[in-house]
Formats: structure tokens, sequence, C-alpha cells
């Protein structure tokens, strides 16, 4: 079987696949980000406050963590074109609901349903990667899908914050429901579940007993459960800043107007792009995933503790800030890839899928809570939030991710040239 795992790079077929898989995937960061942008919209249009708007954003990311399991069951029996198809459909419905939605309760709930569609989109790619792509090209791959994604974050930022001045977000909203049905019947018509000859396609299909013990098989994986921990942070807390309160900051502490704070939100966008870029290809170079993830974490850290301590800093510094942040949340990537390396093939599905349910319900809560931490502080006459309630959220995403590196250096490097040797192949220069 060997011949069948390994393809020439790039495997032409293959980046057929996996780029439209990232084409659809770009919808799921649009909807996921949006409220970075239309925040404040929300809150004036629904009469809610930031506690109701960090349980909307948490909200799909909840949907989303719920369906990771039970995808990963999918996947490894029915494989990724039936799940990703079927789940997209449920996205549509979610989109169309939280379009039309005239009271929050709608809403939240068309914004679980998104969550919870969108859910199988990195999945579906990471294991349609593992079986078309040698695995030292795993993490290149899968930082091109999230780069391609993200284009869907830079459509969240001044593109949405234009667009809604123009027409409404209600009607943007609409425009990017019709792109994700479009999206799955492309996936529908091009994507393929392996490569010809894989062993996927030949398979038994497992008992639902036999899916069980491998799912267990996954959770008691020693060497998987001190990467979870961040996982579990890490991503939340870059997100956190990202993908809800930056926006918001930039406007009520700095005084940007919508459309400078998109601006900004806009090139941390690129910045994170040019960092998946950056990082994809550094465990070949390196030889190493921990090292990397952990560097990574580490100059967040530093940049999320300048934002806690420094007090009126000249506008420069939360910009360098949010733009050094959406560079180094790249590092994310590796940790998956460090993940994904503890996890036997014939586990694929349900190992990544507990790797990202971790990620995404690490998202939903530190969403949840930014609202809470937030919410705490009375707020000026006008409304808007104080510098202190924004300094108090950064301080406890620093002390989060503090903990989490932590525990995440306990873990074992997985090394690329390691995984090469073990299938028998010479990791490419």
């Amino acid at each position: 079987m060997r011949s069948t795992e390994r393809r020439p790079f790039p495997h032409r077929r293959g980046l057929i696949i996996v780029t439209t898989l990232a084409i659809a995937y770009v919808a799921s960061h649009f909807f996921r980000a949006s409220n970075v942008t239309i925040g404040l919209d929300l809150m004036r249009d629904l009469s809610i406050g930031p506690e109701a708007l960090g349980a909307l954003t948490g909200a799909f990311f909840f949907g989303f963590a719920a369906t990771q399991i039970p995808c990963g069951f999918l996947f490894d029996r029915f494989g990724p074109r039936r799940t990703v198809v079927g789940m997209l459909i449920l996205a549509t419905i979610g989109g169309i609901i939280f379009t039309l939605a005239p009271s929050w309760p709608i809403l939240l709930s068309g914004r679980v349903l998104m969550g919870a569609g969108f859910g199988v989109m990195l999945i579906g790619s990471m294991v349609v990667i593992s079986r078309w792509f040698a695995p030292d090209r795993f993490s290149t791959l899968t930082a091109m899908v999230m780069s391609i994604g993200l284009l869907g974050n830079l459509a969240a930022t001044t593109p949405l914050a234009w667009a809604s001045e123009a027409i409404g977000w209600r009607a943007v909203f609409g425009i990017a429901v019709v792109f994700t049905a479009l999206a799955t019947i492309a996936v529908w018509l091009m994507v393929r579940d392996a490569p010809p000859g894989h062993p996927f396609l030949v398979r038994t299909p497992e008992l639902p007993r036999q899916m069980l013990q491998g799912l267990l098989e996954v959770l008691r994986n020693p060497r998987l459960r001190p990467i979870l921990a961040l996982n579990f942070c890490n991503y939340a807390c870059t997100f956190t800043v990202q993908g809800l309160w930056g926006g918001p900051f930039l406007r009520e502490v700095h005084g940007l107007s919508a459309i400078e704070a998109g601006n900004v939100l806009l090139v941390a966008v690129i910045a994170y792009q040019f960092g998946m870029l950056a990082f994809g290809p550094l465990d070949r170079l390196l030889d190493t995933r921990k090292w990397i993830a952990i560097g990574g974490s580490l100059v967040i850290i530093c940049l999320l503790a300048t934002l806690a301590l420094v007090s009126r800093p000249p506008i420069w510094v939360p910009i360098a800030a949010i733009l050094g942040i959406g560079f180094f949340s790249a590092s994310s990537t590796m940790v998956m890839t460090h993940g994904r390396g503890t996890i036997p093939d014939r586990l694929i599905g349900r190992g990544i899928a507990t790797v990202n349910t971790c990620v995404m319900f690490g998202v939903a809560c530190m969403q949840t809570l930014s609202g809470i931490i937030i919410g705490a502080f009375e707020p000026l006459a006008g409304g808007a939030r104080t510098e202190t309630a924004y300094r108090a959220l950064f301080g406890v995403l620093t002390l989060v991710l503090i903990a989490a590196v932590a525990i995440y250096s306990r873990s074992q490097d997985v090394r690329p040239s390691d995984e090469m040797r073990e299938r028998g192949q010479q990791p490419d220069g």
C-alpha cells in the first residue's frame, strides 16, 4: 500500500479537492468573525448588552463544538464528501434563520445551527489531506486551507462595514447564504474521499461498538492530553480579540470609526494569512512542532500583556499588538498538527474531531466569558465600555494562555522526520 500513501506533490486531483473545501471554508470564517464588525450594530438593533453579544458570538462555537465528535464518526464511516455536504445544508438553513431573525432568541438559534453545520469544514479538509498527501505535507496544506478560508475573515472586516452601511447587514448575510449554498453544490461535485487504491475505499465499515471503542482510544491517548490544553486556549484567546472585542475596543477606547477599526482588523487578517504561510512549512524546516507552537504562543502572551498593562498608549501600540496577534495566532495550526501526529490513521476522523472539539469549545467558553467580564464593569454615560473593562479582559486572556503553555510544555514532540521514517519514506528537502 505504500505506493498509494505517497503521491507526487502537488497531486493535481488532491489539490483541486482541497481547494474546493477551502473555498467552502470561506463562508465559515465570514459568519464566525462577522460580529467583530457588526457587534455594536447588533447591540443597537436588538437592544442587547455585551453579555448577550458574547453569548451570541459564543453560540456559533458551542454549535461547532457539539458536532465535532459526531462528525468524526461520520467521517470514518461515510467519508468527508457526504458528511460535509449534509452539514453544509444545515449551515445554510442556519444562515437563512439568522438573516431573517426578528429577535435575539431566533438570531441565537440560527447562529447555533450555522456553527453546527460549519463544524465539519476544517476536519473534513484535514481528513482529505491525510488521505491524499504524505504526512510531511499535512501542516503546509492545512495552512493553505486556513489561509484561503481567511478570505471570509477579510470579507468580515472593512468590506462588511462598507456593505452594512450601504445595504444593511441582513442583505450582506443573504449574499453569504447564497455563497454557502453554491459551495455545497461544488463540494458534492468535486470532492472525493480518498485516492484510488486507498485502504479507506475498500474498508469494512466498523460496527457502532467498534467506533465507540476507537473514540475511547483517542480520549485515553496520554500523548494527546497536554496538547489539548493549548488547543483549548490558544485560538480561544486570540479569536476573542480578533473575532469579537478588537473592533469595539478600537472604537470605544481609542475613538476609531467603524471603517477605521475594520481596516485594522482587515490588516490583522492579512497578517494571519501571512502567518499561515510562514508557520505552515516550519515543522519540515525545523523538524519540530512543539517548540514552534510554544514560541508563537509566548509572543501572543507578550502582546496580550501589553494591552492589559499599558494605560492610554499611543494608538499605534494597540494597533501593532492586534496585528502581531493576527500573525502569531497562526501558530495554533502547529498545535493542531502536533495533535494529529499522535493519532493513528485508522482513527483519523475521530482523532481530528476530538482535537477540533477542544479548540472550538475553548472559543465558545472564552467568548461567553469575555462578555461577562466586559459586562461586569459599569459603562460610560453614552453606553461605551471603559478602558478598564477591556484591560481586565486582556489580563484574563494573558493568564489563561500562560497556564495553557505551561501544561503543553510537558507534551512529547512529534517530528515530521519521525513520521516519515515510520512510513518508510524519506522527508523531502
